[in-house]
Formats: structure tokens, C-alpha cells, sequence
């Protein structure tokens, strides 16, 4: 299944960017930097039109659980915008914001 066509199935640019936001503060944690890197690849497929990321590998790197949102999230993006909108709803009270590591070590090593 191709994805290059979610970023004309948004209301706007600023629905897309609330599901952006919700993919990068809640589910791509940088404890797992494979996942995180193949949900990041999926956060800018959202916006482009070509083959940023395919299913296949979102499927073989991961997380059942975040997978299952992802594919949430593609069948809502294809419905309906109200669908997407529920989706936002429902991953934020789902998954908690997720603390950036990488960002925190970095700030700390500036001190």
C-alpha cells in the first residue's frame, strides 16, 4: 500500500500539523532510535508526496502497538477530516508526551 497520497487528505495545514505533533511528542521516542527514525520518515511523509517510508517498514520497525495508531491514523486520513480529528483526541490521551533524551543531553552538556 502506497502512502504518497495522505498529504492531500488533510482539512488544512493546520490539522496536519496537530497529527505531526502528536507522532513526534507522542509516539517517536528516541529510547528506540529505529522506531523513532522510521515514525520520523513517516511524520514527513505526511507532508510530501513521494515514498518517504513504506508500510513494510513501518511494519517491520515498529512497535505492534504504534503500528496499530499508525494504520489508525492512515485509515482515518482516508475517511474523513472529523476521523483525523478524532484520531488526534484519542493518541494524545492514549500515549503520554514522550521526554526528548537526546535534546535533554545535549542542553545538559551546555551547562
Amino acid at each position: 500500500m502506497s502512502l504518497t497520497d495522505l498529504s492531500n487528505s488533510f482539512r488544512d495545514d493546520e490539522q496536519r500539523r496537530r497529527v505531526q505533533v502528536v507522532i513526534h511528542d507522542r509516539l517517536a521516542d528516541d529510547r528506540d532510535p529505529q522506531e523513532c527514525r522510521h515514525l520520523m520518515r513517516f511524520w514527513w511523509q505526511l507532508s510530501m508526496s513521494y515514498q518517504e517510508v513504506s508500510m513494510k517498514e513501518l511494519s517491520l520497525n515498529v512497535g505492534k502497538p504504534k503500528l496499530d495508531v499508525i494504520e489508525e491514523l492512515i485509515s482515518a486520513i482516508r475517511s474523513s477530516h472529523a476521523e483525523i480529528d478524532a484520531w488526534v483526541a484519542t493518541t494524545q490521551q492514549a500515549f503520554p508526551v514522550i521526554q526528548d533524551r537526546g535534546f535533554r543531553t545535549a542542553l545538559d552538556g551546555d551547562s
